[in-house]
């Protein structure tokens, strides 16, 4: 996941605590190694390499497809499951460097859900083009393995944290909430605010560690696959309460995708959210 991934488990036996933790890591490292976009042996990079050829995807990896393309519908376009390929002009080091806009134009010519062939289960994309599922993985790791967890029967409450995008199975035993720390933006590790939490699951869009500053400005690192360029005028961190790591991790996108109405927006959805601009 590129992150910091915990399990956070409720007072029990030692051995109970290993194995709430063998099964949550087993479930993050599989889904990393199925839709990595880094890796050369899975679904991912078979879609990727397929140059026009159709492939026939698996149920989870057509449930994600779904479920991308919903935020797609929803983001008029600003989501894109095959905005990938724009990594090979944007680099968000916290560097200086910006591309050139010829370059993003060209890239922008492999972009576009609408230049997809989806009948499920079979997936078809025109040469050159990606997808990247990287905008919805890791808040779906997070809920997969909760699911695991929960299917075990009755145990002690666990939140799984992968990158600060979190969620809990379970009410905890001494009826107290969880609380999670929403994080200062220009202050890693210090947090702005407290959220108790007994159901549910916060997830959090921001450029506090993915930027670049050029010439005075700071451009985050989401894209509007629409232009190719970072969406301008959003709050430098939008942090969501909902029900599933999914739904928060995409409501706070969707936000961040609309830019100085991402406020208005999330207060249309009936989120429980908090930004830092």
């Amino acid at each position: 996941m590129a992150c910091p991934c915990e399990l956070l488990v409720e007072d029990c036996e030692e051995e109970t605590a290993r194995h709430l933790l063998e099964v949550v890591s087993r479930c993050a490292w599989r889904i990393e190694e199925k839709f990595s976009r880094y890796r050369g042996d899975n679904i991912v990079h078979a879609i990727n390499a397929s140059e026009g050829r159709s492939i026939e995807v698996d149920e989870e990896t057509a449930a994600l497809i779904d479920f991308g393309a919903v935020l797609t519908r929803l983001s008029e376009g600003a989501f894109d499951l095959t905005s990938g390929v724009l990594r090979r002009a944007w680099t968000f080091d916290g560097g200086c460097r910006i591309p050139h806009p010829t370059h993003v134009a060209e890239l922008l010519k492999h972009v576009g859900w609408q230049r997809v062939r989806w009948a499920r289960p079979m997936l078809s994309l025109e040469p050159g083009m990606q997808i990247d599922f990287g905008g919805v993985g890791k808040e779906y790791a997070v809920d997969a393995a909760i699911r695991e967890v929960r299917a075990l029967g009755v145990q002690p409450s666990c939140l799984v944290n992968l990158g600060g995008d979190l969620a809990i199975t379970a009410h905890r035993q001494d009826g107290q909430p969880w609380v999670a720390g929403v994080e200062h933006c220009d202050q890693p590790g210090v947090a702005l605010e407290s959220v108790p939490i007994l159901r549910g699951a916060l997830a959090t869009s921001g450029d506090s560690r993915r930027f670049l500053l050029h010439e005075g400005r700071r451009y985050s690192h989401i894209l509007d696959a629409r232009t190719g360029w970072p969406v301008v005028g959003a709050p430098r961190s939008i942090t969501v309460l909902a029900e599933t790591c999914s739904e928060a991790g995409s409501l706070a996108t969707l936000a961040s995708l609309k830019g100085s109405s991402a406020g208005e927006y999330l207060r249309v959805q009936g989120s429980r959210f908090w930004l830092q601009p």
